[in-house]
């Protein structure tokens, strides 16, 4: 468990998984605007979509909370 505190692979992860496919724009983005738009039309797949290419940025929120608040155990 120790990679879930592994800076460079939960950033390697975001800029990976979290932002794939590239093209036209990151698919996450796509996503979380289309969701900002209402969500009409999104089926369990687009949500299941949301949900494994934001996760890594879920893990990089976890770090920076765990290290910069300090709510790291020493």
């Amino acid at each position: 468990m120790e990679f879930l505190n592994n800076w460079r692979i939960i950033i390697l992860l975001c800029l990976t998984l979290g932002l794939a496919p590239f093209f036209p724009e990151p698919h996450i983005w796509g996503k979380l605007k289309w969701i900002a738009g209402g969500a009409e039309g999104m089926q369990m797949e687009d949500w299941f979509d949301v949900l494994l290419h934001g996760f890594p940025f879920l893990l990089l929120l976890r770090l920076l909370i765990v290290n910069v608040i300090g709510l790291k155990k020493k």
